[in-house]
């Protein structure tokens, strides 16, 4: 047939939940024959969310889940992203050893979906089974980076990992680029310096660092994920400024105060929870001066 092509209609970005528009004029065919695509893209976009939640759910401890310890209280808040497609690799642990230790972990694996899912269970399994060696935080990540070199391709991923000893009340940690913690002090909040680390998956040939702060009854420690920071309209550098005047301004860490209500109270300050991808936050408050080895 000759003369001019009907218009189709303009490409659709927005996330298959959403139910699409009217048809334009001219566009009636089209659109019949893809209302049913996108029935089917809709049911699998939700069909793909109840799976990736249901597995992420039976990896990760309970997210609102608190741990009381004669020494500290850990609080965590991890919100998946608002959208299907952008539910990521977002994971922590905060498990005792043998040693009477504390090791705390957050991680973030590239990618989204059941595919990220999948290699953030093998990245958080494997890093828990070689916490219990007892080896230093550097150590750990440099055996991780080997895992993820050689068992899982096209993978990259970040953490941040320490023990913190309640004896010396001391927190020794890696990243592999990842954002440091923030340790929030007597009405004032700041980044942690960061040893050296690169991003699981990138090289052999680089060795992590580690550094080390003494903590005191009263602080507090915030290990947390890029979504909490980053967003489209700013960087991370940006995210973590205002993270670190939150803290100060909803008076985190204040004595006395409830931790729980106090992160929400910042998720709520910075913005919400992010719609583009996984927040998960792992707080630790010191509260006391730990038991003494006889």
């Amino acid at each position: 047939m000759g003369g001019t092509r009907p218009a189709l209609p303009p490409a659709d970005d927005r996330d298959p939940d959403l139910t699409p528009g009217a048809a334009p004029v001219g566009t009636l065919m089209v659109q019949d024959i893809g209302g049913p695509r996108w029935a089917e893209r809709r049911e699998r976009a939700v069909e793909e969310r109840r799976v990736t939640l249901a597995l992420r759910e039976a990896i990760l401890p309970e997210p609102g889940a608190s741990i009381d310890l004669p020494y500290a209280r850990i609080a965590v808040r991890y919100v998946p992203a608002g959208r299907a497609s952008s539910l990521g690799g977002d994971w922590y642990d905060a498990a005792p050893l043998p040693d009477g230790r504390m090791f705390l972990a957050v991680g973030d694996v590239s990618g989204h979906g059941l595919p990220a899912i999948a290699e953030m269970a093998q990245l958080r399994h494997a890093l828990l089974g070689l916490s219990m060696t007892g080896a230093c935080p550097g150590r750990l990540l440099t055996w991780l980076n080997t895992l993820v070199l050689t068992r899982l391709d096209d993978t990259t991923a970040t953490a941040v990992c320490g023990h913190f000893d309640p004896a010396t009340r001391l927190f020794t940690w890696a990243q592999a680029g990842h954002p440091a913690p923030i340790l929030v002090r007597r009405g004032g909040a700041r980044q942690l310096g960061a040893p050296r680390g690169v991003v699981l998956g990138a090289t052999s040939s680089l060795p992590y660092g580690v550094a080390d702060v003494r903590l005191e009854p009263g602080d507090l420690l915030l290990m947390f994920t890029d979504g909490l920071v980053e967003r489209r309209s700013r960087d991370i550098g940006a995210g973590v400024s205002l993270i670190v005047e939150a803290a100060v301004a909803t008076g985190l860490g204040t004595a006395g105060a409830d931790l729980d209500a106090g992160l929400d109270r910042l998720l709520e300050a910075i913005g919400g929870p992010n719609p583009e991808d996984d927040t998960c936050l792992l707080a630790v408050a010191v509260t006391g001066e730990g038991p003494r080895h006889p």
